[in-house]
């Protein structure tokens, strides 16, 4: 049988992947926080209206998820993220590899990594793949991103 935290996490990405955002939220404990390439820094709140928002809006989308572990205190997994990038229309593919830190059966801090640059030139096209090694580019994307978290927040 598997760590309680594995199941935990394989729960997490079972609910991604049926777009249930509402199963992926429980997951979270209140004082949660969230950060990736893009959205960074997010608490609880946020984290949890980020999944919906992104959810809410996703065109082709589905994940597939692997090398799940977990220990009393630490997890990971490795996912990938096929959708259609909803500002350009263009087809993504997005290898991510999540970490956790994980208290009393909820995720207390999860952090995903991937590499901005391929994601930029898949998403942005062009512009993206001439731009997107810079910081420039990071940082707009990442002031759109929260634009979009905050007005999705503020409609609620």
């Amino acid at each position: 049988m598997n760590h309680p935290n594995q199941q935990l996490i394989e729960h997490f990405y079972t609910c991604f992947k049926h777009k249930d955002y509402k199963g992926m939220q429980a997951c979270y404990a209140d004082n949660a926080v969230f950060s990736d390439p893009v959205f960074q820094n997010l608490n609880a709140e946020q984290v949890r209206a980020m999944w919906e928002m992104l959810l809410s809006r996703a065109k082709d989308f589905n994940i597939e998820f692997s090398e799940v572990s977990a220990d009393d205190g630490h997890g990971k997994a490795h996912w990938d993220a096929y959708y259609v990038f909803s500002s350009t229309g263009r087809h993504v593919v997005n290898r991510i590899e999540a970490s956790f830190e994980l208290a009393d059966g909820k995720i207390v801090k999860h952090t995903d990594k991937f590499n901005f640059y391929v994601w930029a030139r898949q998403a942005l096209g062009f512009s993206g793949w001439l731009l997107g090694w810079t910081g420039y580019l990071h940082q707009k994307v990442r002031e759109q991103a929260m634009d979009n978290l905050n007005r999705f927040m503020a409609n609620k």
